[in-house]
């Protein structure tokens, strides 16, 4: 199998990387009290050191009493916070990587009680749960301009501490994501409405972390079709909502999208074999991050894999080589092996140290 172009350098506007690999954001819950530690920093670097072109970092909070849902969930707020991040940029710098911070908030995914701040109400577009349960009252004008200032202020930190871009976490059935879902967003304001109008907080986010970093910094925005515990669910029916849906994104200022899939081999929609990554390349011409299984043998669902599978890499490999998309997300496979990106360049496969539960409960 020849992976010759997952190896190849990638430049968009300032983010220069030295291949098309990048780390998938992974909640790992290793930051006692919100803050990273050393542990975290060699975590990160490990994995530049193994050949990662791009990290993006697990979900960071933003500043807010209900922003996640773990106490040990890193924060991306506060000196104590911070200090240990730019730790982890000079970390990853100094193996040669590049790194940017996921910033997030949960919404409406966080339960009633929840650590940290278990006095906090989780908050949404509509007050509504996944499931469409009325849990708490629809956010506030004001409520809704904290938290975009909240995720501005996270851009700048994140410019002023040496990370190289930031992503925002609009995916998932998290606080972005209510609002861009029909479901979970019922607002009758500028932020509710048809599929623009629902973009409408997101692309004010985006405006303002761009106000907050200038021109040439990357922005990277996370979404997907499915949320936690419904797989099913469809923000964009056909290409024609898909195109709805990202060209107000796109024409705020979104420099990369990161598509998540389950799977990325499967095609998103009827008559063409593009997946989520392709058709949003195709209809914005931004660059795109494909994401979904690589590396594995097993799907994105509870069933844990017993092995790595290297037969879709060679789908992969075929899509990359068509410019389908331009970047990869890894995810598990990561996390039990950082040297993952090292191996499949040199033909060790049979060598890659395959993903487990046990995996996950330490931080190597």
């Amino acid at each position: 199998m020849n992976t010759e172009i997952l190896f190849t350098p990638f430049q968009a506007g300032n983010l220069s990387l030295s291949n098309r690999i990048v780390m998938a954001p992974m909640t790992r819950v290793f930051s006692p009290n919100g803050v990273p530690g050393s542990e975290v920093a060699a975590y990160y670097r490990r994995r530049a050191e193994g050949g990662v072109g791009l990290i993006i970092t697990e979900g960071t909070a933003i500043n807010h009493p209900s922003a996640v849902s773990h106490a040990n969930i890193p924060n991306f707020h506060g000196e104590e916070a911070l200090k240990g991040w730019a730790h982890v940029v000079e970390e990853v710098h100094a193996a040669g990587g590049k790194i940017i911070p996921q910033l997030w908030h949960v919404g409406m995914a966080r339960s009633v009680g929840s650590l940290p701040n278990a006095e906090a109400l989780p908050i949404g577009p509509s007050g509504l749960n996944l499931a469409g349960e009325q849990v708490t009252e629809p956010m506030t004008e004001d409520e809704i301009q904290g938290i975009i200032t909240a995720f501005a202020q996270a851009a700048a930190d994140a410019k002023r501490i040496g990370f190289d871009g930031i992503e925002l976490h609009g995916a998932h059935g998290y606080l972005i994501d209510q609002f861009f879902w029909e479901k979970t967003n019922l607002r009758t304001d500028r932020y509710g409405g048809d599929m623009e109008a629902r973009t409408t907080f997101a692309v004010e986010i985006v405006d303002a972390c761009r106000r907050a970093v200038g021109p040439d910094f990357p922005i990277v925005l996370r979404f997907s079709q499915w949320k936690s515990g419904d797989y099913n669910a469809k923000l964009a029916r056909n290409p024609e909502e898909l195109t709805r849906f990202l060209a107000p994104l796109s024409n705020a200022g979104v420099d990369i999208f990161h598509c998540s899939t389950r799977r990325f081999w499967l095609p998103e929609f009827e008559g063409s074999e593009l997946n989520l990554a392709g058709w949003t390349k195709k209809i914005t011409g931004k660059p795109s991050i494909t994401v979904g299984s690589v590396g594995l043998n097993s799907e994105f669902v509870s069933a844990v894999p017993d092995e790595n599978e290297e037969d879709n890499l060679d789908r992969l490999v075929e899509k990359l080589e068509k410019e389908e998309f331009d970047l990869v997300a890894v995810g598990r496979a990561l996390i039990s092996d950082p040297e993952w990106p090292a191996k499949v360049q040199s033909g060790r496969t049979d060598e890659i140290l395959p993903f487990t539960s046990e995996s996950t409960k330490t931080l190597y």
